[in-house]
């Protein structure tokens, strides 16, 4: 048995404004699990894990996707935040939280988004130079280093006030070090720097930080060397502008398409008689 092509098109129309509206809203139908301060937490230190979700679910439950099972946080039931101190190597991973609410417990939300936690200050810290130097002019390439003595498998590079870090494999240098290097690309405004490293085998149990560095940069920069470890404005505005063209094409299919099928199906009336 043949589709007619009207159902045909209706059906990718539907299946269109669907794949659009789940994009757009990204996610959201589900809890939102965050750590503050930070999810770089000192071994020792303290953090809170948060839960957010819109639809009325304000109980969870918090549970590890890897890394070592944590024995507290079975079966532990809280209320949007819950602290965990002081912070040991245990703790590092990957948390997932779920809401449920009280008067029908069996009804549970989606499991949030992964948070990852590092936990820092289990082993030395790497050293952070920077290449020419920590003073540049704008617009000149700036190379980020992190080396250690120590057979570290991974850095990790960090910007002071931001929650995301690069990340590259150490390798062995001529001087006896392990080291990575970062290339940042044409330096546009001064910011300050530290690396960490790590292993293989526990990729979320961090060094200590390096020194922080702190990286100035003279002259006037111009609007045309993008941060490089940041989108750029005009990035955004493209995205914003492709979604609102195809939340637009759909508006003009569901106007024009209904006038379409009516005056398909009149004209065939039309025939008939």
């Amino acid at each position: 048995m043949s589709m007619s092509p009207t159902v045909i098109i209706l059906a990718c129309l539907g299946f269109f404004l669907d794949q659009s509206v789940w994009a757009h809203v990204g996610g959201q139908d589900k809890p939102f699990c965050s750590a503050w301060p930070s999810a770089v937490v000192p071994q020792g230190g303290h953090v809170t894990l948060r839960c957010h979700y819109r639809r009325g679910f304000n109980i969870f439950t918090l549970y590890k996707k890897d890394g070592v099972p944590v024995p507290e946080l079975y079966n532990r039931i809280f209320w949007n935040s819950f602290l965990i101190s002081p912070v040991t190597p245990a703790h590092a991973g990957t948390n997932r939280c779920r809401g449920f609410r009280p008067h029908s417990p069996t009804e549970w939300s989606a499991p949030s988004n992964p948070l990852v936690i590092m936990v820092t200050g289990l082993y030395e810290k790497p050293s952070l130079t920077a290449r020419p130097g920590p003073t540049v002019r704008a617009g000149e390439n700036v190379t980020l280093s992190c080396s250690s003595q120590s057979s570290f498998d991974i850095y990790h590079l960090s910007r002071e006030g931001e929650a995301h870090e690069l990340r590259l494999p150490a390798v062995p240098s001529i001087n006896g070090t392990f080291q990575a290097d970062f290339p940042l690309g044409p330096a546009t405004h001064g910011e300050t720097y530290r690396c960490f490293g790590s292993f293989h085998g526990s990729p979320y149990e961090w060094s200590d930080p390096s020194d922080p560095l702190p990286v100035s940069v003279t002259g006037n920069p111009s609007s045309s060397w993008p941060s490089p470890t940041e989108p750029s404005f005009k990035t955004g505005i493209a995205r914003h502008l492709h979604a609102v063209i195809r939340y637009s094409v759909a508006i003009i299919l569901f106007t024009i398409l209904p006038f379409f099928l009516l005056h398909r199906w009149c004209s065939k009336k039309k025939m008939l008689l």
